[in-house]
């Protein structure tokens, strides 16, 4: 691929994902490319950028930027949110939210649904603590395909494998073929949706929590900064914000800080509180 041609795709998928990809990054950009160029009977991939500079193709840019920003998922991933949910997060806003007994929880470019699955899980485990409440679980993503695979629930044994313990395995799923299934009522908790982090999100509505893990990573600063803000603006006072361990709020915007003594764990900050209330 040419430095012309590497910007025309990289500039694309800026544009249409946030999604920054730098010169080092060109073997990741041909390496996906490749598959899409021979399923759609082109040779090379200066043809594919020839197609989609004459013909605007819109199906063939969506599923350039899907492949773009598809990223990896696991259940339970670094453990230490989902700790921080069951010990911290959960018990303060069964005690805050006593009198509606609701709770809606965002996840964030959920790829293929393991993380709103494992946060559906910590609920189930949580037996009569949540009985007669209503938990809203909303996971979205760019990528269509990626939600067709999280809405059906279905995930390899190489998937299973990977964060899940075997406990969980076993009382949560079932084999089938060289398959596991989700459970249809976990299943259920689930309500996924298409969105694109670079739009507006306020039609998704308030959330008392939002993962919005290992995605800012791939953004400049600017976009991070909207992103972040726009969050902010469909939380409470006491709403709480889950970032991955290589990302961080400081020096990008004030809304929020860090909770203290609880990596990757933020809260709107004490500046944006007197802000609101001024």
């Amino acid at each position: 691929m040419t430095p012309q041609d590497f910007q025309m795709m990289s500039g694309l998928v800026r544009e249409r994902s946030g999604l920054v990809l730098n010169e080092d990054k060109a073997y990741l950009l041909e390496s996906r490319l490749t598959p899409i160029t021979r399923k759609n009977g082109m040779k090379t991939l200066e043809e594919l950028v020839s197609n989609v500079k004459s013909t605007k193709n819109e199906a063939l840019i969506c599923e350039i930027v899907e492949a773009m920003t598809t990223n990896e998922s696991l259940f339970f991933r670094d453990s230490k949110p989902f700790d921080q949910l069951k010990n911290l997060v959960f018990p303060q806003l069964l005690k805050s939210r006593e009198a509606t007994k609701r709770i809606r929880i965002w996840s964030a470019a959920c790829s293929s649904g393991q993380e709103p699955y494992s946060i559906a899980m910590i609920i189930k485990e949580a037996g009569a603590c949540f009985s007669n409440w209503k938990i809203e679980i909303v996971a979205t993503d760019l990528s269509e395909e990626m939600l067709t695979k999280a809405r059906s629930g279905v995930y390899s044994q190489f998937e299973v494998q990977r964060g899940l313990p075997i406990s969980l395995l076993v009382k949560y799923f079932k084999q089938v073929g060289d398959k596991w299934e989700i459970d249809p009522a976990l299943r259920s908790m689930v309500t996924y949706r298409p969105f694109n982090l670079l739009k507006d999100p306020k039609p998704l509505g308030q959330f008392d929590i939002v993962l919005c893990r290992n995605v800012l990573i791939y953004f400049d600063q600017e976009t991070k900064g909207r992103v972040l803000n726009g969050i902010s603006k469909l939380m409470p006072e006491d709403g709480s914000l889950y970032l991955g361990g290589a990302e961080t709020v400081l020096g990008i915007t004030d809304r929020f800080e860090p909770v203290a003594g609880q990596r990757g764990l933020y809260k709107i900050s004490s500046r944006e509180l007197a802000r609101l209330s001024a």
